[in-house]
């Protein structure tokens, strides 16, 4: 490319002009990675810690579902009662542009047992509270997840841009440089010498 470009002084400040945003868009583009990668390692920490423990929530959940069906028979009746949690929503936070999900819900939905205690017993109770954890964590792990997808997208993406910037254009407008300023340089020489043969030229 820079074999098109013609040896200008004009085309020079250009190129200037060109090289110093191609830099800087490198350094601004090298500074978002590195927000974004901190912000992901955070995340990752936290999908680790919920996974740890969601697992055994888990178990706990249906271990304590499985005692009140041997206790109260199959438990169906009361399930019925349980009313659906429309208080789930999304909403996001940007992170150098990043739109990271937050969701969030009523924590009052799930303390409260929505089913009499006439035919119940503590196994239930104890099997309600456990799932309303499991829903709280599950919903926690499906935030932090999807902000972890997001912002490893992000980084990637980032990435091939500084690549191509620091790889591709700074080099090319470097290049471009160069040559018009040896060849500007090369012009100034020529029409040095051809200045000082006409001097003494006249002076002969």
């Amino acid at each position: 490319m820079a074999d098109q470009v013609f040896p200008t002084k004009g085309n020079l400040m250009a190129a200037k002009r060109s090289l110093a945003l191609a830099k800087l868009g490198y350094d601004l583009m090298d500074r978002k990675r590195n927000v974004l990668i901190r912000e992901l390692m955070q995340l990752v920490d936290r999908a680790k810690e919920l996974r740890g423990s969601i697992e055994k929530t888990y178990e706990t959940a249906y271990a304590t579902l499985q005692e009140a069906n041997i206790t109260l028979g199959v438990i169906g009746r009361f399930v019925n009662a349980v009313p659906l949690d429309n208080s789930i929503q999304l909403e996001t936070r940007s992170v150098m542009g990043v739109e990271i999900p937050i969701i969030t819900h009523e924590e009052a939905i799930g303390q409260k047992i929505p089913y009499g205690f006439l035919d119940t017993n503590v196994q239930l109770d104890e099997a309600y509270a456990a799932f309303v954890k499991v829903r709280n964590m599950t919903l926690m792990l499906a935030e932090v997840d999807n902000g972890v997808f997001r912002l490893a997208t992000a980084i990637s993406a980032t990435q091939r841009r500084a690549n191509a910037l620091k790889n591709v254009l700074i080099p090319r407008y470097s290049a471009i440089i160069r040559m018009i300023s040896d060849a500007l340089e090369d012009k100034e020489r020529e029409e040095f010498t051809r200045m000082k043969i006409i001097k003494a030229t006249k002076k002969t």
